[in-house]
């Protein structure tokens, strides 16, 4: 049966459900999902996802939403992307910590700073999340010196996680140049066999992108 993930392309925490999907080699199909024009609010979707969020995953019987539960479906599935033996609570805490400190902020800033009108743009809260974003880069590239993967010796679900929104070509701050030892943990994870860029693996809205 093939796997449903009702997603969009300009989403990054789409893309860390898409992107575990695409390598794990299960059968699943991208579903779009018209976040600009208000899907995730209507009645029909709030049946799907309570929440009225995207991603959402349907297997069958099976519905999940949140990036990091469908992630860990596919590792359930599979047995691939979550760590071995101890290093899955590893996985765990980096899926965490992006989903705290990282790719919530990531949203945030690039929503605000490409995805509203340009006199609608807060400069002080922009200003504000861009220095919070500078501390979460600085821990990554930290950790990354050194290693090939956030955690153990393979690929995992926080390399998916913490990666997703760093390939978006819209301006939110960041500059692989700035973070060498991301910038090179980035171009390993673009390398595996099957990767594909956001836009490519998800539809969307080309003309909301800035």
């Amino acid at each position: 049966m093939t796997l449903k993930l009702y997603c969009f392309g300009e989403s990054g925490n789409a893309y860390k459900a898409a992107l575990a999907l695409e390598l794990s080699g299960l059968d699943w199909e991208p579903v779009f999902v018209d976040f600009f024009n208000g899907e995730t609010r209507s009645e029909d979707y709030r049946k799907l996802n309570v929440q009225g969020e995207a991603p959402l995953l349907i297997d069958g019987d099976v519905t999940l939403s949140q990036s990091g539960v469908i992630q860990q479906y596919i590792t359930d599935k599979t047995g691939k992307f979550g760590g071995e033996g101890a290093d899955k609570y590893e996985v765990l805490r980096w899926v965490l910590w992006d989903n705290h400190k990282h790719s919530s902020q990531v949203g945030m800033t690039r929503f605000l700073m490409n995805f509203l009108p340009e006199d609608k743009r807060p400069a002080d809260v922009i200003g504000f999340m861009q220095g919070r974003l500078q501390t979460a880069w600085s821990t990554l590239n930290t950790h990354l010196e050194g290693r090939d993967w956030l955690v153990g010796d393979s690929v995992t679900n926080a390399d998916f996680s913490c990666c997703s929104y760093l390939y978006y070509p819209e301006p939110f701050g960041f500059d692989r140049a700035d973070w060498p030892h991301i910038d090179a943990w980035l171009s390993r994870i673009s390398d595996l066999p099957g990767w594909k860029h956001p836009y490519d693996l998800m539809p969307g809205n080309p003309s909301d992108r800035s």
